[in-house]
This record gives C-alpha cells, sequence and structure tokens, in this order.
C-alpha cells in the first residue's frame, strides 16, 4: 500500500512539474508602458489576454516625463521588459542592440502603411508606430461663442491673438480666460519644449528641404515661436510668474471647468475632458497652431507619432514569442481594436477601428480641405532630453521677467548643436 501510495504521489509531482513546463513554454509579456492616461485600459487588456491565451502580461507604466530613466532602470534587471518604446531615431540608435527585427512579424503585416516604421542600417524593421496623433490648440466653442466669437473667426496668428486680447480684456466680465496656463513644471513644459518647439523647426525644414537631423539649426522661426508663447502667457489664467509651478493636470483642470478657453494639447486628451470633465464632445474643437508665418492660413494640425513599439532581442525566445503573439492579438483582435481606438484614436492597421475621438476626424478633415498637416519634427532633436531641458530653463527665465529672448535663441540654436556633438 505504501509503496502504491508513493508511486502516486510520484506520478503527481511529475505531472505538476510538465504542467509548470507548459505553462513556461508560453513565455511572458512585459510591457514597459509610456503613457500614464492608459495605464488602466493597458491593466484591463493584458488581464483579458491571460484569461484567454493562459500567457502572463505584466505592464508597467512610467510616470509622465519619467520614461526613459525608467526604461534605463528596467533594462538593467535581470527581468528586463519584453517590450517597449522608442519615439524616433535618436532613442532608436540608443537601443539598437535590444531592438528585435519586426520584419517577418504579423504586426509588421498589419501595418496599413508601412512607411510608420523606424528601420536599421540594412533596412531591418526595428519599431513599428502603433498610433499616429495630432496636437494643436483644443477650443470650447461654447465659451468662445459666449465670449462673441466662432471658430470660424480664427483663422491665423492675428486673428487668433485679436480674440484672446479681447477675452483678456474682458475677463472679469465674462468669468474666463483665453488659456489655460501654460505650465513649465516637469507635468507640463514639454509641451512647450517639444510640441510647441515644432512649429518653428518644421517651417525651417521645409523650407531648407531637411529630411533627416541636421547638424545645426538656424533658428529662422524663432520668432514666430515668440509670437505664440507671448500670446500664451499674457492670456492665460494667471501671471506669468506663476507659470513656473504650474502643472499639467492643472491646465487641463482650468480647460476642463471652463477656466479657458483654449488649451494647447493633443488628441489624446478627448478621453479625459470628456468624462473625467463631462466635457459636451460637440462643444470640443482643435485649431491649429498659429503663429505668424506666411500662407499658414493653410496648414492643419501637428500630426504624427513618436510611439513606436520595439520587442526586445535580449529576451528569450519564447518572451519574444509570447510578446509577437500578443501585439499581433493586440492590433487584430476586437478587444485590442477597440481599446486602441478608444485609448488612441487613429492607429494605423488594417483592422483598426474608425476613431470616434473627434480630434481625430478633424485632423483628417483638416487634410481633405487641403489643408497641409505640420508633420512631427521635433523628433529629430539630438539628446532630446538634455536640448529640451535647455529650452525650459531659458523659457523659465524669460518668462519670469529675469532673462531676455536671446538666452532662448541660443538655448534652441547653440543647445541643438552641442546636443548633436554630444549625442
Amino acid at each position: 500500500m505504501k509503496k502504491a501510495l508513493a508511486i502516486v504521489l510520484m506520478l503527481a509531482m511529475v505531472f505538476s512539474m510538465v504542467g509548470c513546463a507548459g505553462n513556461n513554454d508560453k513565455g511572458s509579456v512585459y510591457y514597459l508602458n509610456f503613457k500614464p492616461e492608459a495605464d488602466a485600459a493597458w491593466q484591463e487588456l493584458a488581464k483579458q489576454y491571460t484569461e484567454e491565451t493562459g500567457v502572463q502580461v505584466k505592464v508597467v507604466t512610467a510616470a509622465s516625463g519619467t520614461y526613459n530613466e525608467t526604461l534605463t532602470a528596467e533594462m538593467d534587471k535581470s527581468a528586463m521588459p519584453t517590450l517597449f518604446q522608442c519615439g524616433n531615431y535618436a532613442a532608436l540608435n540608443t537601443w539598437k542592440d535590444y531592438c528585435y527585427d519586426l520584419s517577418n512579424s504579423t504586426l509588421y503585416n498589419e501595418l496599413s502603411n508601412k512607411d510608420f516604421t523606424l528601420k536599421g542600417e540594412n533596412g531591418e524593421v526595428l519599431a513599428v508606430a502603433y498610433c499616429l496623433e495630432s496636437y494643436g490648440i483644443i477650443t470650447n466653442k461654447a465659451l468662445l461663442k459666449q465670449a462673441g466669437y466662432e471658430v470660424s473667426d480664427i483663422k491665423d496668428f492675428a486673428s487668433l491673438k485679436a480674440v484672446a486680447e479681447d477675452i483678456t480684456a474682458r475677463k472679469d466680465e465674462l468669468g474666463f480666460a483665453a488659456f489655460s496656463s501654460a505650465g513649465l513644471d516637469g507635468s507640463s513644459n514639454w509641451r512647450f519644449s517639444g510640441h510647441l518647439t515644432n512649429m518653428p523647426l518644421y517651417y525651417e525644414f521645409r523650407d531648407d528641404g531637411v529630411v533627416s537631423q541636421p547638424a545645426t539649426v538656424t533658428g529662422a522661426y524663432l520668432d514666430n515661436y515668440k509670437n505664440i508663447w507671448d500670446l500664451y502667457i499674457n492670456n492665460s489664467t494667471c501671471e506669468p510668474a506663476e507659470l513656473t509651478t504650474k502643472t499639467g493636470d492643472e491646465s487641463e483642470a482650468e480647460f476642463g471647468e471652463g477656466k479657458a478657453v483654449f488649451f494647447q494639447n493633443g488628441t489624446w486628451e478627448f478621453g479625459n475632458l470628456t468624462s473625467k470633465f463631462n466635457m459636451n464632445p460637440d462643444d470640443l474643437v482643435m485649431i491649429p497652431i498659429y503663429c505668424g508665418v506666411e500662407g499658414e492660413e493653410n496648414s492643419g494640425l501637428c500630426t504624427g507619432s513618436e510611439n513606436y513599439w520595439v520587442i526586445n532581442s535580449k529576451s528569450s525566445e519564447k518572451d519574444i514569442k509570447a510578446t509577437e503573439d500578443f501585439l499581433a492579438w493586440v492590433v487584430t483582435s476586437e478587444a485590442g481594436t477597440k481599446m486602441m481606438a478608444e485609448q488612441f484614436g487613429v492607429c494605423p492597421f488594417n483592422k483598426a477601428v474608425p476613431s470616434e475621438n473627434v480630434f481625430c476626424k478633424q485632423a483628417d478633415a483638416y487634410v481633405a480641405e487641403g489643408k497641409y498637416p505640420v508633420t512631427w519634427a521635433f523628433t529629430e532633436t539630438p539628446n532630446v532630453d538634455n536640448w529640451r531641458a535647455g529650452i525650459v530653463a531659458a523659457l523659465t527665465q524669460y518668462t519670469v521677467g529675469g532673462g531676455s529672448w536671446d538666452d532662448v535663441v541660443n538655448a534652441y540654436v547653440n543647445g541643438w548643436a552641442t546636443e548633436y556633438k554630444n549625442q
């Protein structure tokens, strides 16, 4: 009897070990997510995938503005992310030894346009864009109308300036400001050291025929950058000196709570504005960032991507396969495509669900009208964090009255040359 019992226990142990081995054979996924606003959606999708397949998917989300530091720290661990993001070729160059070739993956083959990739020196596909985004000046049409204007009244910088300054002159009477705060806190300043600097970069690159990262920039359109920055800070919910500590959340809340007509941000804000602040989608519109460039009345929104998935080539074969399969499911399944459309708007995949995001629809409408999209030139920035830090420091001093605009020009032009050499 004892011998029979021992055999039974031994067999149970063997089957248990086989079962564990079977689970391990599936590999696992560890995604280091770039977008805090999409964390809850990714956690839910990961849970659903694990329930359907048995494959463990862990999603860790870096705090806003800390992705590069978090990625570097996680890559130093034995359990590295199997899936991470690169925003441009500079980032790709940093992590090129960790980039798995996606040329034969379902993810790559599901792209509706194969141009939405970052490639290696030999043409290998190292990163695939998962969403296209647009940004501009989000506008509350209801407040604008209350101030006596329609969106059609704003066609260029001159008309935007006239409207904003009139609202400021009647701020106490109206009960709201023109612009939400252009905060220079780390949670907000990326909107201006990155997204707003795209305006002078785009037009300079357009004029000079620049198609890849240049060693130097001229700053030919920095007067236009100054135009829009001055408009932001002098027609805001607060005094310029207060902007040094204003956060991104505060700026969002000011707009969401009806304290400002205009809010520079992107398509990704639609969900927050309509759910968190219960704003009526019919009251929302996104207009181009006008800054006084000749012909800008024919411009559309700033559109592009700095959201590219990369599979970690240093992961085990099982984990690479598990990550490939997970991404294939995300871009083809009903659950995955639904989440992607809700969170990210326009996604460049064959089975993508049309977005209900009104800002995405407006980006398409501008193109349909023949307006030119202002493509993302800021993705070519060398040593992006260092260059932007220089811009923020100079902007801060200028804004509080402790520095001149020449300091911003220096940070922009000479800072670019320095970081190009250093990268």
